[in-house]
């Protein structure tokens, strides 16, 4: 009987997506795969270091010995003002570099929370549409048996109920027939 009402529905299924524009889908009806509890973390890649930059920034003369390191000094001494200013600079743009850095990190940091929790969320809802999907499945069945229980019944009483009518008749065909004999023979 269930395959039968499958057929029919089926049946009407092909009429209508003709006529909607619609392929037939390939539907899995088969209960949903569960995913396993453990997930192999992924290994994020190193920070870059800052090691070099943080080390080079100062612009400040080391004293050399000898000529070139007086004369070095005496250039040093001239532009001494532009020194100290490259070497503000170049300190500002390490702290930059080094506060981006941390920043960055923080925000992937927050991000992957955030994606975490937003993943965890819709695998739990995702897990619950999967039970009410299987308690409507298993509804849909139980009606299904108890629709065919009824239909038996229904067949089965219209069946007495025919042959009832059968054997009343037959009982009426019979009386009739003996009246029209006993009327007949008079």
């Amino acid at each position: 009987m269930a395959a039968e009402l499958e057929r029919i529905a089926e049946g009407v299924r092909d009429r209508v997506r003709p006529a909607l524009g619609e392929s037939r889908p390939e539907v899995d009806v088969s209960p949903p795969l569960r995913v396993p509890e453990t997930v192999l973390p992924v290994r994020a890649p190193e920070r870059p270091s800052g090691a070099a930059v943080n080390e080079l920034w100062r612009t400040a003369a080391v004293p050399r010995p000898g000529v070139r390191g007086r004369l070095f000094g005496l250039v040093s001494r001239l532009f001494r003002s532009e020194f100290e200013r490259q070497e503000r600079f170049n300190g500002a743009q390490v702290r930059l570099d080094n506060e981006l850095g941390e920043w960055i990190e923080k925000r992937f940091a927050a991000t992957h929370r955030h994606y975490d929790e937003v993943l965890g969320q819709i695998g739990r809802h995702l897990g619950e549409i999967d039970t009410r999907h299987l308690m409507l499945q298993a509804e849909l069945v139980k009606h299904t048996h108890d629709l065919v229980r009824r239909i038996d019944l229904v067949l089965a009483e219209s069946e007495k109920s025919r042959m009832g009518l059968a054997q009343a008749l037959k009982d009426v065909r019979e009386r009739l027939a003996a009246l029209e004999h006993r009327l007949g023979s008079e």
